[in-house]
């Protein structure tokens, strides 16, 4: 089975030589987003919670182009720059799951991510249908 890159322009264009996601069988692989404004591919203003906001809905327009959503995330992997900001992070990460469900997860201690980012979220899902 070949995989299937998979794009949007509803999330930042990659910044190097990776796709937003690939999928192979039932199982979609959600590169790492870091808090990018689609549009201009700049790095969004503010903190770590209006940060992991725009990275979680990068995530949501990658997941909702591979046919997918939040509610089919079997594991989430996030890097915080800052491990006291994990609470902050966390309650924005949580706001984005509707149901009982809840993914797989590790969170792990960064000392820099690209672009001076706070955060980054990558995921592995499987199709919504």
């Amino acid at each position: 089975m070949k995989p299937k890159p998979i794009s949007t322009e509803r999330a930042p264009k990659a910044v190097a030589a990776y796709s937003q996601a690939v999928q192979c069988g039932d199982l979609i692989f959600l590169s790492g987003q870091i808090p990018l404004d689609p549009a201009s591919g700049a790095l969004v203003p503010g903190d770590v919670s209006v940060q992991t906001r725009r990275v979680m809905d990068n995530l949501q327009a990658v997941l909702a182009v591979a046919g997918s959503d939040f509610d089919h995330v079997v594991k989430a992997t996030i890097y915080i720059v800052d491990m006291n900001e994990f609470a902050k992070v966390n309650d924005v990460y949580a706001s984005y799951f509707k149901s009982e469900y809840r993914p797989a997860r590790v969170t792990v201690g960064v000392a820099a991510l690209p672009r001076g980012a706070s955060v980054e979220i990558e995921m592995l899902a499987v199709p919504a249908s």
